[in-house]
């Protein structure tokens, strides 16, 4: 898991120096790189690319690629670790919508969990007033989707290989990419060609390392671990970028982790 929350940390730092380049661009190369990786790996082991539930899966990938284009579209407003923690309250409005499409219940205590994070969102908005609305408004829309994700993902269940799923999300986001940075391409100069590559080589791995944590671990051990991605961010965000976090920042982001971890916790205990 360290390993997966590191090569995410460092796709993040890719993506908030690239600002000059249009999120969408941004997309269809993360995307394309990481393409090259799931279709070899499904062709290598003879696994149908097509899967079983195919309107689930191409609503999945409509879905992640508006989270994702959100996502990087906010990094040009906001600290990369201020955009990385706000991003992680996807779990709340998924446990929202589980209540709705898959008749789960909330219990008290993570309600309590809950609104610590939200706690924390307040402090982040309340006190740093230098928080761009605008970035906070698309990191709110795309924790919602990415929400959304995980209901689409648990309707899908086990009827579909992991890798199939990434698959279709990797076309979807690589042909809508590219077709919607066609008017505003900008040409990569020099290392820039590298970088863009290299968000599909750390997104593939960051989720390959995931996917075997969870595999070889319980979710209990295993969960917490992923908001290291935060700390990571946070460090690299300091070090490269020369962002500057205040004292109510890192309380307000530490509250939104703790909120976030204690409820993985609970849910694993479950």
């Amino acid at each position: 898991m360290l390993i997966s929350t590191f090569a995410f940390a460092c796709m993040n730092a890719i993506v908030k120096h690239l600002t000059h380049i249009n999120a969408f661009q941004i997309v269809f190369f993360r995307s394309v790189s990481s393409l090259f990786l799931t279709f070899g790996f499904l062709v290598k082991n003879k696994i149908p690319i097509l899967g079983n539930h195919r309107k689930l899966l191409i609503l999945r990938g409509l879905v992640g690629v508006t989270s994702m284009t959100l996502f990087f579209m906010a990094t040009k407003y906001l600290p990369i670790g201020t955009a990385v923690s706000l991003r992680y309250l996807a779990p709340i409005f998924a446990a929202v919508f589980a209540i709705f499409f898959l008749k789960e219940k909330i219990k008290p205590l993570q309600w309590l969990f809950f609104s610590m994070a939200f706690v924390g969102v307040l402090i982040l908005k309340g006190v740093d007033k230098e928080l761009d609305s605008y970035g906070l408004l698309l990191i709110f829309i795309s924790a919602i989707f990415s929400g959304l994700v995980y209901i689409v993902i648990s309707k899908i269940g086990k009827g579909d290989h992991p890798v199939v799923v990434v698959n279709y999300f990797m076309v979807i986001s690589t042909i809508l990419g590219g077709l919607l940075s066609i008017n505003n391409w900008v040409n990569p100069q020099g290392m820039e060609w590298l970088m863009l590559c290299g968000l599909g080589f750390f997104g593939y791995f960051g989720q390959l390392y995931m996917t075997k944590a969870f595999q070889i671990a319980s979710t209990n051990q295993v969960a917490p671990l992923k908001y290291l991605e935060v700390v990571f961010t946070l460090l690299l965000g300091t070090l490269l970028f020369s962002e500057v976090y205040t004292l109510f920042s890192l309380l307000g982001i530490a509250m939104i982790i703790f909120g976030l971890i204690l409820n993985a916790l609970y849910k694993g205990k479950k």
